[in-house]
Formats: structure tokens, C-alpha cells, sequence
């Protein structure tokens, strides 16, 4: 994917937040819901396009999904965002 379609897909706010978070630590949408005091919803459908972004990646656990950023070049782009 190219460099400017990742950026595409982490420019929204909420979706920055949500990489930032799982570079730091793995989590599944419920975590997550509550860190950024949204809907369920609203969170399921941006970890969707970050994960059609070839983004993340979700890990099944039992009836929990846990999430981690697997795209080498985001957690570079979001490391220079935020030293």
C-alpha cells in the first residue's frame, strides 16, 4: 500500500488515537471504547478501516478480539508524529 493511503487512513483523529494506543499495547474494542469514551459502534468501524488498510490486525481470543498495528511504515509515520 502506498505511503499516502496509510496516511489517508490515519489522518482522522480518532483512528490516530487508536494506532498510537495499540503501538503501545495490544487491546480489544471494549478498552478501547471506554479510553476514548465512544460507541462500540463508532470504534468497531474505524478499527475496520484501519484493518482493511492492512493497518492492523485482530487476534481472536475467545469471544474478545485483540488488536495490534502490524504496518512497520504507521508505527514509524506515528513515531515521528509524536517524540
Amino acid at each position: 500500500m502506498q505511503k499516502s493511503e496509510l496516511l489517508k487512513a490515519i489522518a482522522h483523529p480518532v483512528r490516530l488515537c487508536i494506532v498510537r494506543g495499540l503501538i503501545d499495547n495490544q487491546c480489544n474494542v471494549t478498552k478501547m471504547q471506554e479510553c476514548l469514551n465512544l460507541p462500540q459502534s463508532t470504534v468497531s468501524q474505524h478499527l475496520a478501516r484501519l484493518k482493511s488498510a492492512g493497518i492492523i490486525e485482530g487476534e481472536r481470543n475467545g469471544l474478545e478480539v485483540c488488536y495490534k498495528v502490524v504496518n512497520e511504515d504507521v508505527r514509524q509515520i506515528v513515531a515521528s508524529i509524536f517524540k
